[in-house]
């Protein structure tokens, strides 16, 4: 059985073969988790499929499927997404343990909260889209125009619906760390964004727009946490900005 990988120290040189086997080892753990999350979900399919089939509306019973293999592949396609959500913290933790040895000390601990937020925005947006969005984009879609159509939902359309409505959701709730990267590294600035609200908003509408998302009610619902996560980023970039600040006036102050 191969060890798990040991992380490096920062500083610690290595050679190109020592990193790519490295690398080759914790992708190899990814995969693990990924497997293990998938078998864990194929288990317990049944437990998911009740819980995905509860936004549907009472007069729908329970979703069809119109071949002899569309239950089973339903079924695992569903568990396949499950369980990459399920290894979704060994992935972020194995990719954040390969990258921060080449960091300062101060910056890996930057790097294990930024990966630690990550984990609980995806979180909060996979609940987000499951007890609101999905929710209000079934009643309104299922009951649009309903007196002129026999509404019957096909179980593999309506999965990957509601799992493409959980996943925008998630990458919705994930904008907050790229753009407090982008200010760490000198992409754009707090004042920009402060002082350029009309433009942070313009761009927060287009990107719910580009979101998947084939009604209204989706998009609007998509768009809506992206306006309040765009101003809560600018807090806490301002808020970054000041303890950077501090830490940088401590350091001149011991230095002198």
């Amino acid at each position: 059985m191969r060890p798990v990988p040991r992380r490096l120290s920062h500083g610690e040189e290595a050679t190109l073969v020592e990193h790519l086997d490295e690398l080759r080892h914790r992708l190899f753990i990814m995969l693990g988790a990924i497997l293990v999350g998938v078998i864990v979900a194929f288990v317990f399919h049944g437990h998911i499929l009740h819980w995905l089939n509860s936004p549907l509306p009472s007069w729908i019973d329970k979703p069809l499927t119109l071949s002899v293999s569309e239950p089973f592949m339903t079924s695992l396609w569903v568990s396949v997404y499950a369980g990459v959500l399920l290894a979704m913290p060994v992935i972020l933790w194995q990719a954040w343990a390969f990258f921060v040895p080449a960091m300062e000390d101060t910056h890996a601990r930057t790097l294990a909260w930024y990966t630690l937020l990550a984990a609980v925005l995806l979180v909060a947006g996979v609940f987000f889209g499951y007890f609101v969005a999905l929710p209000a984009a079934v009643h309104f879609l299922t009951n649009y125009d309903h007196q002129y159509f026999d509404v019957q939902l096909r179980a593999k359309d309506y999965y990957s619906f509601a799992t493409m409505v959980m996943v925008a959701m998630a990458i919705v709730f994930e904008i907050p760390i790229f753009v407090l990267g982008a200010v760490r590294m000198g992409i754009i600035s707090t004042n920009t964004l402060r002082n350029n609200r009309k433009i942070g908003y313009f761009v927060v509408a287009i990107i719910g727009v580009l979101l998947p998302g084939v009604d209204p009610i989706t998009t609007t619902i998509e768009t809506i946490p992206l306006i309040i996560l765009y101003e809560l980023t600018i807090w806490l970039c301002v808020l970054t900005d000041r303890r950077a600040a501090r830490h940088t006036e401590v350091a001149s102050i011991g230095e002198s």
